[in-house]
């Protein structure tokens, strides 16, 4: 069973993503923000990070995602945000900025969310 690492301060958007994964066989971590997911990271390792951009601070996430990869290459993130909505503005993953390995806006279908999980874990 894959440890999914969920990374979001919006308790309604966790709880509606952790019923999707669950009910699919995963093993879900949540965090509420980017100090409590890096921390459950080292702690608990999972297979892939599910992480949001704003939390704190506007750029959480960004760092976030930096930091995750200077400690581990091979795990994957999913960025899933809603910062085009709010900000108007359009991101998208990057090798330095955004060095995650796939974007998706919020909100996301489940079977868009599992389609893309699945993909990034190779099943």
């Amino acid at each position: 069973m894959a440890k999914i690492l969920i990374v979001d301060d919006d308790v309604d958007f966790v709880s509606a993503v952790k019923i999707v994964l669950t009910s699919n066989g995963f093993d879900v971590i949540v965090a509420n923000s980017s100090q409590e997911g890096m921390a459950k990271f080292d702690e608990l390792q999972p297979d892939l990070v599910l992480l949001d951009v704003m939390m704190d601070q506007p750029d959480d996430g960004f760092v976030m995602a930096q930091n995750l990869k200077k400690k581990s290459k091979t795990t994957p993130i999913l960025m899933l945000t809603s910062i085009g909505q709010v900000a108007g503005m359009d991101f998208d993953k990057d090798s330095e900025m955004v060095p995650v390995d796939d974007f998706e806006q919020k909100p996301i279908m489940p079977n868009i969310l599992l389609e893309k999980i699945n993909k990034l874990l190779g099943k």
